[in-house]
């Protein structure tokens, strides 16, 4: 792993204190992510911001509470992106460039349609492979989100594997 990743992994973790189900939900979605993209052979950069993305991606839900006394993912996207730029400035070594992506993807990562970047596909698709699986959603929600959201050729796979396949 990267060591940028793995101390960004530590300050997200000690940003979600307590909440082993959120630091076990993002530790999912960026093994997914980190997977389909190096899987689709994404390049070195690009990967490195679906990964950023993926460790902070949720990172506006404690704060939503806090405020909203909710979470849902439009609230989510609105404060998230400020949250995950202070994060990523105390951690250090990242690009503006790097920082700006990132807090573009966290403010869109609950929009499904026009997804333009292949790093917003795959954060998407590893956020859906996730939380079917959390929120135990339907067999025929796996189908849907096949049909209308996945695209690239690794996720479905997963996706497949993991949800469809059938004895």
């Amino acid at each position: 792993m990267n060591r940028q990743h793995a101390q960004l992994i530590e300050a997200m973790t000690r940003y979600d204190a307590g909440d082993a189900k959120r630091i076990q939900h993002f530790m999912k979605v960026h093994d997914y992510a980190a997977t389909i993209g190096s899987l689709e052979d994404v390049d070195a950069d690009t990967l490195f911001i679906i990964e950023t993305a993926a460790i902070v991606h949720d990172i506006g839900i404690h704060l939503c509470e806090q405020k909203f006394g909710s979470c849902n993912g439009k609230l989510q996207e609105q404060e998230g992106p400020a949250e995950a730029r202070r994060l990523l400035q105390t951690v250090g070594g990242y690009t503006e460039r790097q920082i700006e992506r990132v807090c573009w993807l966290v403010g869109h990562h609950h929009t499904y349609h026009d997804i333009d970047g292949i790093d917003y596909q795959i954060l998407i698709e590893a956020d859906f492979l996730v939380n079917l699986y959390e929120d135990n959603l339907s067999l025929e929600t796996a189908r849907q989100v096949e049909e209308s959201i996945f695209k690239t050729a690794t996720g479905k796979r997963l996706l497949n594997d993991i949800f469809l396949k059938q004895d």
